[in-house]
């Protein structure tokens, strides 16, 4: 008699591994945050952008287009240890109703093939992916594009890429693809990467992940996503999980458009941000590191009307108008 197949990884009950291989997705997750259903200001609808991998996103539109500016877009990559998250969790869903309502922007919203089933670079690839979506609807001009984002009303040359956490990890891969002008996305133009909290590993342990764990991060659930996440046999050290690892990509020659790095002071993530800050700071880059003194991982996510949150939009809209045309 054959042992029944046991659970070998286990992500908080969402997602579970067994020992054949078989991956479980629960889809009655229960989270302790109401989902906004919709600001008066903001209107919301999905449209599929990648029909081989059956890939939506979620565009969020300010109803009170202005007649004398186009509105920025802000692309919003989630996180969730490339292993979990959509754009439908309302960690996600509220923080761009927000954005799209406090800054005044397009929102758009893109998922990503998720981890363990589709192993990076799956989400990176499925990021620029979306990249390209958003310039097919630039170059359609207002006869085949989505009617949401007709050229008169949209500005696709201020387009803004902000990336929470695993997403804040693909916005850097995205920033090093397209280099400084995104020549390669024309008539769309990024201005600017926003990482927030970016989800990079190492072999070494920094001193904030040997610190106390957060509430809801501990450095269990990081390396469980690292394993879930990488390619087979890899290590933390993998490029794609660390921006300065032996194998990495060389960055000093790279042109890359201004990046912001925002992070909590209380993050088991935060001395790799600082540290990704300080050597592209070394190298010359644009460059800026934000520091929330006393804020955990998630902060924006789980209450986007906090001060803290507050704060961040301020700090997004001032990078946004020091990097626009």
């Amino acid at each position: 008699m054959g042992s029944f197949p046991h659970i070998v990884e286990d992500c908080m009950g969402v997602l579970q591994v067994l020992s054949d291989g078989t991956v479980f997705r629960s889809k009655n997750i229960q989270f302790n945050m109401p989902v906004i259903d919709h600001e008066d200001s903001v209107d919301f609808k999905d449209v599929m952008f990648d029909k081989n991998h059956n890939l939506h996103l979620r565009i969020y539109k300010p109803q009170s287009a202005s007649n004398f500016h186009k509105l920025p877009v802000i692309v919003f990559i989630h996180g969730g240890g490339f292993c979990l998250g959509s754009r439908t969790w309302p960690t996600c869903h509220n923080s761009c109703l927000r954005l799209a309502s406090g800054l005044n922007a397009v929102v758009i919203a893109p998922d990503y093939r998720l981890a363990p089933e589709h192993r990076l670079p799956a989400a990176m690839d499925d990021a620029a992916s979306a990249m390209k979506w958003l310039q097919s609807q630039a170059l359609s001009g207002n006869g085949s594009s989505d009617a949401w984002l007709n050229s008169e009303e949209v500005g696709f040359d201020q387009v803004f890429v902000l990336g929470d956490s695993s997403g804040g990890n693909i916005a850097h891969h995205l920033a090093v693809r397209f280099g400084a002008g995104s020549s390669e996305l024309a008539p769309v133009r990024v201005r600017g990467y926003v990482l927030w909290a970016p989800f990079f590993g190492g072999m070494v342990r920094t001193k904030s992940e040997s610190g106390p764990s957060e509430a809801l991060m501990n450095l269990e659930i990081l390396d469980r996503f690292w394993r879930l996440s990488m390619p087979i046999g890899e290590t933390r050290d993998h490029p794609l999980a660390n921006p300065f690892g032996p194998m990495s990509p060389r960055l000093e020659a790279v042109e890359l458009d201004p990046i912001l790095v925002v992070v909590g002071g209380n993050e088991l993530l935060k001395d790799r941000a600082e540290d990704y800050a300080a050597r592209l700071n070394e190298m010359g880059k644009k460059i800026q590191y934000v520091e929330f003194h006393g804020q955990e991982h998630g902060y924006f996510n789980y209450d986007p009307y906090s001060d803290a949150a507050n704060q961040t939009l301020q700090l997004l809209k001032s990078f946004m108008y020091d990097n626009s045309a």
